[in-house]
């Protein structure tokens, strides 16, 4: 039995249930995957490392710059690059060239999902658990039933809790989020219109006597965004954020469309070929002849349409609000302060109910 249940162990997730923990009150974090940090993932492939979700750090508020000035001065983070590229295509779509656009872009060269890790110390963390289902026992506490997704976790499959905290992506939390628990219909109607655009990553590499190519290049880039471009809508050269790498690596995002039309494709390494196909035409030929390739797909890659608030509660249950970047947008930096807001929402509402209950 726990305080508070927060389900997601992304940036929201855990950036609440730090301040939950600081805060005192006694708190799980329940995560499907076997990992931390959600979208700021880093995957081990060919002896080596790509992060196929977050492309970096860098400044975008407050919450943001906090954790870059904290991860520096613990050295999980460097400064990657102080400019990246854009690049613009030319009349009629046909060239096109990179133009340099002063930014500071933050890596860890561990791997971006150092940082979910550190956002993670000290946490009770389940791992490999899906929440299945969620009602409310006689004595006015959350039930969570959970379906175990890892067999390499033996934790327990249920658990009780005072408040829950949902950072998951709507869509998911709907999956258990039911009518019938007494939720008002504005709270799930809110809920079903938010909507998300879906990415489609592919990481590949290469020889490494390409590595001299790299170092010739006019524009020496490690980050392009593209923009408006059909498929394509970044690339970046993942292997120059390690200390020592093998071989060239590169991760290409798909652009949205992209991504629509081929999410359900059963043959991702040809849907990921193409996407690196596209890359060679504009930035190198030899792009598209990797060495190997891996694909990634991501659902519910950037909320499209967020709500214009900084945490979504439920009314009339027990305490249970919605947290992550579908609240206020804004990506890392909206998901950070989503969690903080809906820390802050539990916390009164805990106190709330001791008052109620005569315990203080």
């Amino acid at each position: 039995m726990f305080d508070v249940a927060v389900i997601g162990a992304g940036m929201a997730g855990l950036s609440c249930a730090q301040q939950l923990r600081l805060a005192g009150y006694s708190v799980v974090v329940v995560e499907k995957s076997r990992g931390v940090g959600g979208r700021v993932a880093t995957r081990r492939v060919n002896g080596t490392r790509a992060d196929h979700g977050a492309r970096y750090l860098e400044s975008q508020g407050d919450a943001v710059q906090g954790l870059i000035d904290v991860l520096v001065d613990r050295d999980i983070l460097k400064l990657w690059t102080d400019t990246v590229g854009e690049f613009r295509e030319g009349e009629n779509g046909v060239g096109g060239e990179v133009f340099s656009i002063p930014r500071d872009c933050y890596v860890a060269p561990a791997g971006m999902n150092a940082v979910g890790k550190y956002l993670a110390e000290g946490l009770e963390i389940w791992s490999g658990r899906r929440v299945e289902a969620i009602s409310s026992t006689d004595n006015q506490m959350w039930h969570l039933s959970l379906e175990v997704t890892d067999d390499n976790f033996n934790k327990p499959q249920e658990l009780i809790a005072k408040a829950i905290v949902v950072t998951i992506p709507a869509p998911q939390a709907l999956l258990f989020l039911k009518a019938d628990l007494g939720f008002s219909p504005d709270f799930l109607d809110k809920l079903h219109s938010v909507n998300y655009d879906a990415c489609i990553t592919v990481m590949a590499g290469y020889p490494a006597e390409r590595q001299p190519d790299l170092s010739n290049l006019n524009y020496p880039w490690k980050t392009v965004d593209f923009r408006d471009n059909s498929d394509l809508a970044w690339i970046g050269f993942d292997s120059s954020k390690r200390l020592e790498s093998p071989q060239p690596v590169f991760v290409v995002h798909s652009s949205a469309s992209f991504a629509d039309r081929y999410f359900d494709a059963t043959d991702l390494p040809s849907v990921g070929q193409q996407l690196l196909d596209r890359t060679s035409e504009y930035l190198m030929p030899w792009l598209k002849q990797p060495e190997w390739l891996q694909v990634h797909r991501w659902r519910y890659a950037f909320c499209r349409n967020p709500l214009p608030v900084s945490c979504l509660a439920a009314e009339g249950t027990l305490p249970l609000v919605c947290a992550g970047d579908l609240c206020g947008g804004n990506q890392i930096e909206g998901a950070l302060r989503s969690g903080f807001a809906a820390a802050n929402w539990v916390k009164s509402m805990i106190n709330q109910i001791k008052v109620d209950r005569g315990q203080e």
